[in-house]
C-alpha cells in the first residue's frame, strides 16, 4: 500500500496546498506553467512543503522526456546515461530533469550538467533543503531561478488532513470515521510545517483501526501517534545559523524574550558550545564599551554553563541573554577594529613615527629610533600631545564614541586631559 502522503499528492496547481507566493494568482510560476516555458529551477526549502509535488506537475506538463534522480544515491554515471539519451528520438524535444537533494551532488558532479543546461537541451528542475548559495556549484546557480518555499502554516497543514481523512474514510473504512477537529489540529501544530510528517503521523493513527465499527479519531489517539512537538534543525545546516542570527539579532534589538525563545531553541538541540561563543562575541561585538563589565559577566556564566553541563547550564545561560538584552548597546569597538584592519588590507599602512619605535637595543638611537619620545607619565594628567599613527593615517578617526553614559564619559576625559595637557 501507498503511503498515504503519496496517495494524496495533488496532480494539479489547483490542488496543491500552501506556497501561494509561487503558484497563486499572476505569481512567477504559475505564470511560467501556464506558458509552458519551464527555466532551470531550483526549489529551496523544509521537507513537507510541496517541493517534488510541483515538480511532478511541471514534469507532466511538459513535453519533454522526464528523468528523476535522488542525489542522495546517484551516481555521475546516471548523468551520462540521460546526457545519451539526448541524441535518441525520445530526447530530441529535450529532457527535463528532476534532481531531489541536489546538495549531496559534489562539484564535479554538478559540473557535468553545466553544458547541457546552458544550451537548453536539459532543463533542470532541482530540490534542496539546504541553502542553495552554500551547497550548489556557482555556476550552476547563474543558470537557474531559486524560488524558496515556506513552511505551511497551521491552517494549511489541517486542510491537507481534512483530504486525507476523506479519502481514507472512502477508500479503507467499513464505517463512518469520525474526527475531533481538535485532533486534527494537535498534529498540524507538532508537525512544524510539514505536511508529509503531519499526514505520516495521521496514517499511522487511521489504518489499524479502518475495521473499527465506533472508531473516533480524538486527541487520545493522535497523541500515541505523535511523540512530541520539538522542531527540525540541523547543527550544520542553514537552521543552524539562521538560529543564532535570529539569537544575536534579538539581544542586539533588545528583546529579551525573543532572545530567551533562541536561546532555547539552541539548548533544545544541546548546542552549548555555540552559545557560549555567541554570547562572548555579543558582549563585546553589539554592548562593548556601553557596558564595559559584561564581558566579564558573561564569560562567568558561560564558564558555569560549560562546568555544569545541560540541563543546568540553561540558568547562567539565561541570565547571560537577559543581561545582554537589557544592557546599553554599542558597536564602536568592532567599528573601530575592521575600520582599521579595512585600511591594511587598502593598503593605507604608513610607516611607524620613529619617536614610536623600539630604542632598546645599542644604535638605535644613531638611527633617530625613539630620540624624541616625550613619556606621558612625566606630564600633568599623564598626557602629553605627541604623534603616534603613521603620518599618512594621522586624521584617520577609527574610534566613534557612543552615545552612552561610559562612552560619553571617555569623551569628557579626553577633552579634560587635552585641554589641561602639555602640548
Amino acid at each position: 500500500m501507498k503511503p498515504l502522503a503519496d496517495l494524496i499528492r495533488p496532480q494539479t496547481l489547483d490542488e496543491v496546498i500552501g506556497q501561494q507566493h509561487l503558484i497563486g494568482e499572476n505569481q512567477i510560476l504559475r505564470k511560467l506553467i501556464e506558458v509552458n516555458h519551464i527555466p532551470n529551477l531550483i526549489f529551496y526549502g523544509p521537507s513537507g512543503t510541496g517541493k517534488t509535488t510541483l515538480a511532478n506537475i511541471i514534469a507532466r506538463l511538459s513535453n519533454k522526456k522526464i528523468y528523476k534522480l535522488n542525489a542522495t544515491d546517484a551516481k555521475t554515471e546516471d548523468i551520462r546515461n540521460i546526457i545519451k539519451d539526448l541524441e535518441t528520438l525520445d530526447g530530441m524535444k529535450g529532457i527535463l530533469l528532476y534532481l531531489d537533494e541536489i546538495q549531496n551532488f559534489n562539484k564535479k558532479q554538478q559540473q557535468t550538467l553545466l553544458k547541457y543546461i546552458e544550451n537548453g537541451q536539459i532543463t533542470l528542475i532541482a530540490s534542496t533543503t539546504e541553502n542553495p548559495y552554500f551547497t550548489i556549484f556557482s555556476a550552476i546557480l547563474s543558470r537557474s531561478t531559486i524560488l524558496e518555499f515556506n513552511p505551511l502554516t497551521l491552517e494549511e497543514i489541517e486542510e491537507g488532513l481534512k483530504r486525507a481523512v476523506t479519502l481514507v474514510e472512502s477508500e479503507f473504512y467499513l464505517y463512518p470515521l469520525t474526527y475531533d477537529p481538535e485532533a486534527l489540529k494537535y498534529i498540524a501544530k507538532v508537525s512544524n510545517g510539514d505536511l508529509r510528517k503531519a499526514l505520516n503521523a495521521l496514517e499511522i493513527a487511521l489504518y489499524p483501526n479502518c475495521k473499527m465499527k465506533e472508531f473516533v479519531l480524538d486527541m487520545d489517539a493522535v497523541k500515541k501517534c505523535t511523540v512530541t512537538a520539538g522542531f527540525s534543525y540541523d547543527r550544520f545546516g542553514d537552521q543552524h545559523y539562521d538560529t543564532l542570527s535570529a539569537f544575536q539579532k534579538s539581544i542586539r534589538g533588545s528583546d529579551a524574550d525573543a532572545a530567551i525563545h533562541y536561546l532555547a531553541r539552541l539548548i533544545q538541540v544541546g548546542d552549548l558550545l555555540s552559545i557560549c561563543r555567541r554570547l562572548l562575541v555579543i558582549a563585546t561585538e553589539d554592548i562593548g564599551l556601553a557596558y564595559p563589565q559584561a564581558i566579564t559577566i558573561v564569560k562567568g556564566c558561560t564558564d558555569a554553563a560549560l562546568q555544569l553541563g545541560f540541563p543546568e547550564a540553561r540558568i547562567p545561560l539565561a541570565e547571560a541573554v537577559i543581561l545582554l538584552a537589557n544592557s546599553p548597546k554599542s558597536n564602536s569597538v568592532v567599528t573601530a577594529i575592521d575600520d582599521a584592519l579595512a585600511d591594511l588590507k587598502n593598503g593605507n599602512i604608513g610607516k611607524i613615527p620613529n619617536h614610536l619605535k623600539d630604542s632598546h637595543y645599542s644604535g638605535a638611537k644613531d638611527l633617530g629610533y625613539g630620540a624624541e619620545y616625550k613619556y606621558p607619565h612625566d606630564y600633568p594628567n599623564h598626557y602629553v600631545k605627541q604623534a603616534y599613527l603613521p603620518t599618512s593615517l594621522k586624521h584617520v578617526k577609527y574610534y566613534q564614541p557612543g552615545t552612552n553614559k561610559v562612552e560619553q564619559s571617555f569623551v569628557n576625559y579626553q577633552n579634560f586631559i587635552k585641554r589641561n595637557g602639555k602640548f
